[in-house]
């Protein structure tokens, strides 16, 4: 039974960077492609990246590009999402999944994965 862990959150001012890891135990990660996913209070889960079984190809939700990149470390079981320049409306909890048929619709269908990490908040406030 794969089991993921998210790490890193925090809260930031406006500006600033936060690295959120997500490992996995139990299963390795190689056959999984992975997605980050946020949730605020009061709105739906949305997809935020998604990188593939191999780090071939990596998709972003259009207002986190240029300032998220999504990494894996297949060695370490561990996923990263970098995001930089941080905004308010960025606050939400960031949550892990792991899918086994790889970054469907650019990996935003909840649907597609077969595993979720428990999520750590993320907050932008000054």
């Amino acid at each position: 039974q794969l089991q993921l862990v998210e790490t890193g959150g925090g809260t930031v001012q406006p500006g600033g960077s936060l690295r959120l890891s997500c490992a996995a135990s139990g299963v390795t990660l190689d056959n999984y492609a992975i997605g980050w996913f946020r949730q605020a209070p009061g709105k739906e889960r949305e997809g935020v990246a998604c990188i593939t079984k191999r780090a071939g190809s990596t998709y972003y939700r259009e207002s986190v590009k240029g300032r998220f990149t999504i990494s894996r470390d297949n060695a370490k079981n561990t996923v990263y999402l970098q995001m930089n320049s941080l905004k308010p409306e960025d606050t939400a909890v960031y949550l892990c999944a792991a899918g086994s048929k790889g970054c469907v619709g650019g990996g935003t269908k909840l649907y597609e994965y077969d595993y979720w990490g428990q999520g750590t908040q993320v907050t932008v406030s000054s």
